[in-house]
C-alpha cells in the first residue's frame, strides 16, 4: 500500500484537532463534525465510518515531544500503476507540448518534438522556461508563471510569439497554460506548462480579420481617390507597412476601364500612399515602365511575390521607385491587379520593410482577395463618377445658360451642385405688361433620372408661361404633369431603377410686377422665401403653402400677393436653407445694397462646409418701372373710345420718341385691342401701354369671355382684329382675373424708330 493525502490528525489522547476536506468527501463527517471530538465518539455516532477505515492507515508522528497520529487514505499499487501510465502515455503520445518546471521556471523535463528532451534535473545555470521556449516578452512570461506558483489559480490558453530556434525564419505563435504542480500533501512541487503551436490558425484568423476590415471599411464612399485611401489605411500596418495604389487615370473620371493587356502607354495616377518614403507625390501621373513587376501585373493581371535584393535588375527601370525602396529598407514585395471582368483598373504594391517578415505564398491570395473587394468599390465609385458626370452634363444643358433677365429685376444665383448633382432649379421668364415670372424648384434625387425630371418640369413651365396663368393656376397644371410622370414611373419594368424611385418635388412660383411694384406667389413644397426691404427690414413672407408636387395630397395650391418696392430683395431657397442655417439672414440685411452676385458669393462663403447636398438659393432684387415710362387711360363704354385711345397713344409715343412704322403699328394694334373689347368685353375699359425693353399695349375690360383668334370670310365686315394684331405684333395673349380679363400685344421696337430708354437707376 502506499500513503496518499493526510487526512486527518488525532492527539495522543485520541482527540482529533485536523480534519481535512478530503476527510470530509471519504468519511462523510464535516470538519465541525470531527474537530475537537474524540475518535472514540465519532466512531460510535457513525458506525457506517468503519467501512471508509479499510482504506486509510495511522502512523505516529513526533514532533519535539508531542506524539500526534496522522490518518491518510491508502492508494493501492493499481493505483499508482495507473498513474504512472497515464503520464507515460501524456509525454510520449500527447500533441501539446509539455513542460514540467521546478520553482526557478527551468525545465525538469519535456516532452516537446521541436525540441530535445531536458535532463530530469536542470543545472543551476540553465535558461527558465520562457527564455529556453524564445518567447519574444520573457519577463511578462515569467510574471504570469510566478503568479501561477503563488496563488495556485491555473493561466489558461494564453497567446504569445516565440522566436524560431537559432533566431531565423518568422515567428510563431503559441497558445500556453500554466497549471501548479502539487503533492499529495498539498506541496507545490512546481508547474506544468503546456505549449500548442497555434502558428497556422492565427495566420488564418488574422487573414480573416484584415479582410473583414477591408470589407467593412474600404468602399464607404462613392469616389475612386477616396476607396483608394481607404484601402491604404486598412492594410498599413495590417498586413503591410508600405503600400501604394495607382489607379488608370481614365478610371478616375469615370471612363471605361481598358481590357488586358494595358498598353504601356496608358498613364496612371498614384491616388493613394502609405508608408516612409513615396516614389511620387500623390496625384502625380505617369506610365508605368515596362521591364517592371507593376507593368507586368498590367499585361496579364496576375500578382506577383518579388523578393527585393540590390542585385534585382528591374529596378533600373524605374529609379525613382529604386530610390524609394532602398531608402524605406523594403525587402519583399507583392505587386497585385485591381481588376473586374478582365478590365483593369490599375495597381496596388505591398512591401515590407526592416524587421516585417517576408511575404509568403498565403499572402499572395490574401493580396488578390483585399485588391478584388477593391477593385469592385473603384469600380462602383468610377459608375457613379460617370452618372454623375452624365447627369450634371445633362443638367448644365437643361439649366438656363444666360437667363433673358428684364431691366426691372436684378437675379443672382447661389448654387452648390453637392455630391451626385440634383434636381435643384431656377427659371426667370420675361411676361408682357412688365411682369416677370420667377420659378424655383427642386426635384428629389440625383442622377439623370432626376435631372431628366426636372427638364421636363421645366419646360412644362416654359409652355404654360406662354398662357399667361396665374401663379396657383401654373402651379396647379404643374403638379398634373407631376402627378402624370410619377405614374409613368411606376409602369417602368421592375429592373429600371426608376421604377422603385418614387417622384417628389418641390416649387415655388412667384410673379413680380414692376408697374404695380407687387409680386404674387404660391408654391408646393419649399419654405417660405424671405424678403428684404430697401431700409434693411427683413422677414418671412407668411404665405401658406400647398402640398408637394406629384404628392398624395391633392389639395389647391393658394396664392399670396404682397408689395414688392423697388430695391427689395426677394430670396428663395431649398432645403429650408434660410430657416435653418445661422447667418444667412443676416448677411442678406447686411448685404442688401452689394451688387446680387457678390451677396451670391457672401452666401456660398457662410455654407462652405455644408456640400453635403445640393444647394441653390435665388436671388431678385426689384428695381420697378419709372411712372413715366407707364400710360394708363380710362376709356368711354362706346366707340367714341377707340379715337380716343389712338390719340393718347399718339401723344405719349411722341414723348418716348416712338415715330414712324413703330408709331403707326402701335396705333392699329391700339385700335383694334378697344375695338374688340368694346364689342365683346364688359366695362369699365381701360388701356395701358408700358415701355420697357418692348412696347406693351393692354387693354382691359370686365368680361370674362377670352377672345380667340379665327380667320374672317371675304364678305365679313368685322371679325379681323386679333388676326390683324396677331400679323403686326412679336405676341399677343389674354391674361384674366377675377373680375374681368386683360387682352394684350406686345412688339419690338426697330433702333432708328425711338430713343432707346435709360435703365431705371440703381436702388
Amino acid at each position: 500500500m502506499a500513503s496518499g493525502a493526510v487526512l486527518a490528525r488525532i492527539t495522543g489522547d485520541g482527540r482529533i484537532v485536523e480534519w481535512s476536506g478530503r476527510a470530509e468527501a471519504l468519511l462523510g463527517r464535516s470538519r465541525s463534525e470531527a474537530e475537537g471530538r474524540t475518535i472514540t465518539a465519532l466512531l460510535s455516532r457513525t458506525p457506517s465510518i468503519a467501512e471508509a477505515l479499510d482504506r486509510v492507515s495511522v502512523r505516529p508522528v513526533l514532533s519535539g515531544t508531542e506524539l500526534t497520529w496522522e490518518v491518510r487514505e491508502e492508494r493501492g499499487a493499481g493505483d499508482a500503476r495507473r498513474d504512472h501510465a497515464l503520464l507515460r502515455t501524456l509525454f510520449t503520445h500527447s500533441p501539446v507540448a509539455l513542460y514540467v518546471l521546478d520553482h526557478d521556471l527551468r525545465v525538469l523535463c519535456s516532452r516537446d518534438e521541436r525540441r530535445e528532451a531536458v535532463a530530469p534535473d536542470a543545472a543551476p545555470g540553465a535558461p527558465d522556461f520562457p527564455t529556453a521556449l524564445g518567447l519574444e516578452d520573457p519577463e511578462r512570461e515569467r510574471a504570469v508563471a510566478r503568479q501561477v506558483l503563488d496563488t495556485g489559480e491555473p493561466a489558461l490558453q494564453r497567446l504569445v510569439r516565440a522566436v524560431p530556434a537559432g533566431g531565423t525564419g518568422r515567428p510563431v505563435s503559441q497558445s500556453l497554460s500554466y497549471v501548479r504542480l502539487e503533492g499529495l500533501d498539498g506541496e507545490v512541487l512546481g508547474l506544468v506548462a503546456s505549449a500548442l503551436d497555434v502558428t497556422d490558425r492565427e495566420r488564418a484568423l488574422n487573414r480573416l480579420r484584415l479582410l473583414e476590415k477591408v470589407r467593412a471599411s474600404v468602399g464607404t464612399q462613392l469616389e475612386v481617390a477616396s476607396v483608394c485611401r481607404e484601402l491604404a489605411d486598412a492594410v498599413v500596418p495590417a498586413f503591410t507597412g508600405i503600400a501604394v495604389v495607382e489607379v488608370i487615370d481614365d478610371v478616375i473620371r469615370g471612363d471605361e476601364p481598358p481590357l488586358a493587356p494595358v498598353d504601356s502607354e496608358v498613364p496612371l495616377r498614384r491616388t493613394a500612399f502609405r508608408g516612409l518614403v513615396s516614389a511620387h507625390a500623390v496625384g502625380d501621373v505617369r506610365r508605368l515602365p515596362e521591364g517592371t513587376p507593376y507593368s507586368r501585373v498590367l499585361h496579364d493581371l496576375r500578382p506577383r511575390l518579388v523578393t527585393v535584393t540590390e542585385d534585382s535588375r528591374w529596378l533600373a527601370a524605374d529609379p525613382a521607385r529604386a530610390n524609394a525602396i532602398t531608402l524605406s529598407d523594403a525587402h519583399s514585395l507583392i505587386v497585385a491587379p485591381l481588376t473586374v471582368r478582365g478590365q483593369a483598373l490599375g495597381v496596388v504594391s505591398f512591401y515590407r520593410h526592416r524587421d516585417e517578415g517576408p511575404f509568403d505564398e498565403d499572402d499572395i491570395a490574401l493580396a488578390s482577395d483585399v485588391c478584388a473587394h477593391a477593385a469592385l468599390c473603384i469600380d462602383n465609385a468610377r459608375r457613379f463618377t460617370y452618372e454623375r458626370t452624365i447627369a450634371a452634363t445633362v443638367k448644365r444643358r437643361l439649366l438656363p445658360q444666360r437667363p433673358s433677365i428684364p431691366r426691372t429685376l436684378d437675379v443672382a444665383s447661389m448654387h452648390i451642385p453637392g455630391p451626385g448633382g440634383g434636381g435643384a432649379w431656377f427659371d426667370v421668364i420675361e411676361l408682357a405688361g412688365g411682369r416677370t415670372l420667377l420659378v424655383h424648384g427642386d426635384v428629389t434625387g440625383r442622377g439623370v433620372g432626376t435631372a431628366t425630371t426636372m427638364g421636363q418640369l421645366r419646360t412644362v413651365i416654359h409652355a404654360l408661361a406662354a398662357l399667361d396663368l396665374e401663379p396657383d393656376e401654373l402651379i396647379a397644371r404643374l403638379s398634373d404633369t407631376a402627378v402624370q410622370l410619377a405614374a409613368e414611373r411606376t409602369r417602368l419594368p421592375a429592373g429600371d431603377p426608376l421604377h422603385r424611385e418614387p417622384l417628389t418635388a418641390s416649387c415655388l412660383i412667384a410673379v413680380y410686377d414692376a408697374v404695380d411694384h407687387t409680386c404674387t406667389m404660391a408654391r408646393a413644397g419649399l419654405a417660405e422665401p424671405y424678403l428684404v426691404m430697401p431700409g434693411g427690414d427683413g422677414a418671412d413672407v407668411s404665405a401658406p403653402g400647398g402640398p408637394v408636387l406629384a404628392g398624395a395630397d391633392r389639395s389647391p395650391f393658394p396664392v399670396t400677393a404682397f408689395s414688392m418696392p423697388s430695391g427689395s430683395i426677394l430670396a428663395v431657397g431649398n432645403e429650408d436653407l434660410l430657416q435653418t442655417v445661422d447667418g444667412l439672414r443676416d448677411l442678406l440685411r447686411e448685404g442688401r445694397d452689394l451688387p446680387l452676385d457678390d451677396l451670391a458669393d457672401a452666401l456660398a462663403y457662410e455654407l462652405r462646409d455644408r456640400h453635403e447636398t445640393e444647394k441653390l438659393i435665388l436671388l431678385a432684387r426689384a428695381r420697378g418701372l419709372p411712372g413715366e415710362r407707364v400710360l394708363t387711360v380710362p376709356l368711354a363704354e362706346d366707340l367714341s373710345a377707340v379715337p380716343a385711345a389712338r390719340a393718347a397713344a399718339r401723344r405719349r409715343l411722341r414723348e418716348w420718341s416712338v415715330d414712324g412704322d413703330d408709331a403707326f403699328t402701335t396705333e392699329l394694334i391700339v385700335s383694334e385691342l378697344v375695338a374688340n373689347a368694346l364689342r365683346y368685353g364688359a366695362p369699365p375699359y381701360r388701356l395701358r401701354l408700358i415701355l420697357d425693353e418692348r412696347l406693351t399695349s393692354e387693354v382691359r375690360d370686365a368680361g370674362m369671355s377670352a377672345p380667340h383668334l379665327k380667320h374672317a370670310r371675304q364678305m365679313d365686315e368685322s371679325g379681323r382684329g386679333l388676326f390683324i394684331v396677331a400679323g403686326v405684333a412679336d405676341g399677343w395673349g389674354v391674361r384674366l382675373h377675377d373680375h374681368g380679363k386683360t387682352v394684350w400685344a406686345r412688339q419690338t421696337l426697330s433702333e432708328t424708330g425711338h430713343a432707346q430708354p435709360a435703365s431705371p437707376p440703381p436702388t
